[in-house]
């Protein structure tokens, strides 16, 4: 039996509880968090579905058409994340759905992000996590809203690990998160909060789901 470190920053059970994999339809509206790294950590894309139907967003691992998950473990690549196959993850997304906001950690990865917000525009937006204030922000609102059930997942059990990773970290900015050993990492949380804040910063600023249009009536 799994039992909660004292300072663990999420209720994984209150996570789990969450859960309610569905598929995701081609060309739905979504937000997107990107967390890279090059060689010891994770990089990892996860989504929001905004509007999945029953007011809530909907959290999940975007995968390539043939069902492969978007996230990389450098050890898994001969310890380098491959950026080509990011790349390619990326375009797939943008292709695939209506990407509304794709929120970036710039870190390692800032000439790959300019070329994104020159192919992609102003829906790509730099989101460093090193700033205390806004992550700690980020984060309070993320723990919220799974304690409110604000939103569903798909499950996925690596980002249980991760969420479960997630270790309470108190700096002069605020409450943040880190991992317990180097092993245990966290990016697939970090690249989830990323993409429920752009959600919600996009709800914020106006977006609605779009209404289905009324088919004109016959006359009689």
């Amino acid at each position: 039996r799994i039992v909660a470190a004292s300072d663990a920053y999420f209720d994984d059970a209150a996570w789990e509880a969450l859960a309610d994999p569905h598929d995701v339809p081609e060309g739905s509206a979504i937000c997107l968090g990107f967390d890279g790294s090059q060689y010891d950590d994770w990089t990892a894309i996860r989504a929001r579905w905004m509007d999945a139907g029953d007011g809530r967003m909907y959290g999940f691992t975007p995968t390539f058409s043939d069902g492969v998950p978007t996230w990389w473990d450098p050890t898994d690549f001969d310890g380098e994340v491959p950026r080509a196959e990011v790349q390619a993850a990326i375009a797939e997304l943008f292709k695939r759905y209506t990407v509304i906001r794709l929120y970036c950690d710039p870190e390692l990865w800032q000439s790959e992000i300019d070329e994104w917000a020159l192919k992609y525009g102003s829906r790509v937006v730099q989101w460093p996590t090193y700033r205390t204030k806004q992550m700690s922000e980020a984060l309070k609102r993320f723990k919220v809203d799974i304690s409110t059930k604000a939103l569903t997942h798909d499950g996925d059990e690596t980002m249980l690990r991760h969420l479960r990773n997630a270790r309470r970290i108190r700096r002069p900015g605020g409450v943040i998160i880190g991992k317990p050993t180097n092993h245990q990492k966290i990016d697939l949380v970090m690249a989830d909060t990323l993409a429920h804040e752009a959600a919600c910063d996009a709800k914020a600023a106006g977006w609605k789901p779009k209404k289905p249009r009324r088919r004109p009536r016959r006359l009689r």
